[in-house]
């Protein structure tokens, strides 16, 4: 019963705490997201890019 009253206990915590959570707007949610998206999108292209070119090298060195 110990653990249930401290399960109670945290939970109601975890409320209160979620209500002191500002939250972004549909606005700023939208724009996050896009820089998120865009963010990863030209990081994968980068390491596309660098791996090309290491492949390329690579290929080069091996044909020796």
């Amino acid at each position: 019963m110990k653990a249930i009253k401290k399960l109670v206990k945290y939970l109601r915590e975890v409320r209160l705490e979620m209500k002191k959570v500002q939250w972004p707007s549909r606005r700023e949610f939208t724009v996050y997201t896009g820089v998120v998206i865009g963010t990863v999108l030209a990081i994968g292209l980068l390491f596309w890019g660098l791996d090309a070119v290491f492949l390329r090298i690579l290929q080069l060195v091996i044909k020796r």
